[in-house]
């Protein structure tokens, strides 16, 4: 069976499962955000939450140029002066300019086909990102190379999670808002595009509603990581819904990544040591 109709049917079924005091805590209803039909795309811009710290951001010595403007497109470049960096932060953050700076191409690791990690999963601006809503599980999958998260609905924590690539993700509903708290990430993910490297304690939470009349998801995320930041950093991402009448579309990553014609020095993207099967 085709992806798209298997995401299909899996909404259909997410749509037919009563609403029960399993699904919503403590309201007797949930926000729904999933669709056979559309799925969410990131707006471009992260803001911080009124009285939290700055998130990472571009050095104003280094602008970000993106892409379609006209000029010759930039990559991320932090700003090193963030008064809320950690030294093992901001050295992490000076590798990754370092790159830059030596003509290394620093796109994106989503775009060289590697995961993400969260919250970076959550700022996806290009592919649409489709949620599977049941009362067990809530379901992502990024239509980019077809990335599943998993989070584990009214359940605690496992006692010591093994680190993964998107951690171990346990959610609830309360009202109109979906709460995802993720523990157990690797540590080769980042916590931004800018390559804020974290340790095994880093510590996220989401809160999912949806705005504007249901067109617009609204994640407000907390990160915690006394390793990488002085203090937790509050922010607000936010996604518009996209149409996709004909479902997810089915995608690979790395057919159209393994060859750079501009001949530039990048990331490779990731091989694996062994098959799956």
């Amino acid at each position: 069976m085709k992806l798209r109709n298997v995401l299909k049917a899996a909404a259909l079924a997410a749509i037919a499962v009563p609403v029960s005091g399993a699904l919503a805590q403590p309201s007797k209803s949930f926000p729904d955000f999933s669709s056979s039909s559309f799925g969410w795309v990131g707006m471009r811009g992260v803001a911080a939450m009124p009285g939290s710290p700055s998130p990472v951001s571009q050095d104003p010595q280094r602008p970000l140029v993106p892409n379609n403007t006209g000029r010759q497109p930039t990559f991320p470049y932090a700003d090193l002066s963030n008064p809320n960096l950690t030294p093992f932060a901001r050295d992490g953050l000076k590798k990754a300019n370092d790159l830059s700076d030596s003509g290394f191409a620093m796109y994106s690791r989503a775009s060289r086909c590697w995961a993400t990690g969260v919250p970076v999963a959550l700022n996806s601006v290009v592919q649409p990102i489709f949620f599977i809503q049941t009362p067990k599980e809530v379901t992502t999958i990024s239509q980019g190379d077809q990335i599943v998260r998993h989070i584990y609905m009214d359940v605690p924590h496992s006692p010591n999670p093994k680190p993964s690539w998107y951690g171990e993700s346990v959610g609830h509903y309360e009202g109109e808002w979906l709460v995802v708290d993720t523990i157990a990430q690797d540590t080769r993910t980042f916590i931004d595009n800018f390559r804020t490297p974290h340790s095994d304690k880093l510590h996220v939470m989401e809160r999912y509603h949806l705005i504007d009349g249901g067109n617009t998801l609204e994640a407000q995320v907390t990160i915690e990581d006394p390793a990488s930041f002085i203090q937790p950093v509050h922010l607000q991402m936010r996604a518009r819904k996209a149409q996709s009448p004909g479902g997810i579309i089915e995608s690979r990553c790395a057919d159209g990544e393994s060859f750079n014609p501009f001949g530039q020095k990048e990331e490779p993207i990731p091989v694996a040591s062994k098959p799956d099967f």
